[in-house]
């Protein structure tokens, strides 16, 4: 378990790394502080901590999912996908300033974590828990960048 576990928290970690080479400069820029920003906007420090957390929690979820799932490759289609949908969402957004395409691509993230909390809880059960971190903090960062959507 603790191999699974120290795995994904590689990959995951990667993927925050990717994402983080794109966000580069793009929190202090000027596009970025002009623009209409929801006025929930949690301070910068939160998305750092958030994400970590989320990270964390997310490879234990993996790590027990890899344990039971029989299909490995449709388990590793399902998480490639995540990955570089939360992976692509950085340039999208802060590179390309592509708000709208960062929008979809973070409501397709949302949606499939959803459907990773409620189709792995009949086998799963309380380690779901696990996924929850991500699945409430997608909620709330696709309500940032819908308001900048909508309001930009």
């Amino acid at each position: 378990m603790a191999l699974r576990v120290f795995v994904f928290l590689l990959i995951n970690f990667a993927a925050l790394g990717v994402g983080g080479f794109f966000t580069g400069k793009g929190v202090p820029s000027e596009w970025y502080l002009n623009l209409n920003k929801a006025p929930w906007t949690p301070p910068g420090w939160v998305f750092g901590a958030a994400w970590t957390s989320i990270m964390i929690c997310f490879s234990f979820f993996m790590a027990h999912w890899w344990k039971v799932e029989a299909n490995r490759n449709y388990l590793l289609f399902l998480f490639t996908l995540q990955w570089l949908l939360n992976v692509l969402w950085n340039p999208a957004f802060f590179y390309f300033h592509e708000s709208a395409l960062a929008l979809l691509l973070i409501v397709a993230l949302t949606l499939l974590v959803t459907y990773f909390l409620f189709s792995l809880w009949p086998v799963l059960k309380f380690k779901t828990a696990f996924i929850l971190p991500y699945f409430l903090w997608l909620l709330i960062a696709t309500s940032l960048n819908a308001y900048i959507v909508l309001k930009n």
